[in-house]
């Protein structure tokens, strides 16, 4: 059956264990040099309306260790929506691949894309969601804690597609999350609604407060993200005028737990929504997030791309 990634509400929660613990398990033969070829003869369509360093190595490297290939396509070789409709794109990438990895400004493309494409797409990146980086960032608070129950994670500023999709990822695993978020900036109703949903399934909680020290009280993980994503340029001036009180910094990070891990999916504005003191302290797991992307991305392409 063709599945597509376009949203972590697209797989259920039991899905999202699963694929988190084969990713965990592809991470394990990685550093043993055990090699898993079970996408040999499968190529992967990369294509990039907005620019990316971990999304476009991490996939075209998982494809390439998984037995695979990797075709980049830029910006200025489709235009997506000007010279080609999404559909038209996705009709034609599904005769010479076998998957689609889109990392797009609008979330519409996304879904266009999904609604024409014969195989599998993959969000690389939307102005929604951001489901990789989710995946890999649980699996990384895996990794320190065992698992996300009773695990207690805090996300500081925009409540942006980064934090919808981490959102969704905790709560569908029993987590507690806590966003501190500045008024005008918070989670989108229809999304705190759905973690909502996900918590009461499973034991977890989702909560939305203003001030940044209420919000690190008790926290396991910080967790932020850049103040002004692309696209969103025009609101710099403002936006820069908004943030600075919500910056992960030492002083912050002595409201958490003791030894909280610091998260950040880069790339950072360092001295802004996080200091080069903290992102390079022994708090820090960003590096460990940008390398579990790699694992995390590997377990997505086996999943919807075959041989799992």
């Amino acid at each position: 059956m063709l599945r597509h990634l376009l949203s972590l509400t697209d797989i259920t929660p039991a899905e999202l264990h699963d694929w988190l613990k084969l990713a965990l398990e592809i991470k394990a033969e990685f550093k043993q040099g055990i090699e898993r070829p079970v996408l040999r003869g499968k190529t992967l369509a990369m294509l990039f309306t907005k620019a990316s360093l971990r999304t476009r190595v991490s996939f075209e490297m998982g494809m390439r260790q998984l037995g695979g290939h990797a075709l980049y396509i830029g910006p200025e070789e489709v235009k997506l929506g000007k010279r080609e409709t999404a559909g038209d794109v996705a009709r034609t990438l599904s005769r010479y691949t076998h998957g689609i990895m889109a990392r797009v400004y609008a979330h519409s493309d996304i879904v266009e894309l999904a609604r024409h494409a014969s195989v599998p797409v993959i969000n690389g990146l939307s102005d929604t969601e951001h489901p990789c980086q989710a995946l890999a960032d649980v699996m990384t608070i895996m990794e320190r804690f065992g698992d996300l129950r009773g695990v207690n994670v805090a996300f500081i500023g925009d409540a942006n597609n980064v934090a919808r999709s981490l959102v969704y990822a905790v709560t569908m695993l029993g987590g507690h999350i806590v966003l501190g978020t500045p008024p005008g900036y918070q989670l989108p109703a229809d999304a705190a609604a759905r973690a909502e949903a996900y918590a009461r399934q499973t034991g977890g909680s989702m909560v939305q407060i203003a001030n940044p020290a209420s919000a690190v009280e008790d926290a396991d993980v910080i967790y932020t993200d850049v103040w002004v994503s692309m696209g969103q340029e025009s609101e710099e001036t403002i936006r820069k005028s908004v943030f600075p009180p919500y910056q992960v910094n030492d002083q912050l990070l002595k409201g958490a737990r003791p030894n909280a891990m610091v998260m950040h999916c880069l790339p950072a504005t360092r001295g802004l929504e996080l200091s080069a003191e903290v992102m390079d302290g022994p708090q820090s797991a960003v590096w460990d997030q940008a390398e579990n992307r790699l694992h995390a991305q590997k377990a997505v392409l086996v999943n919807l791309m075959g041989g799992g």
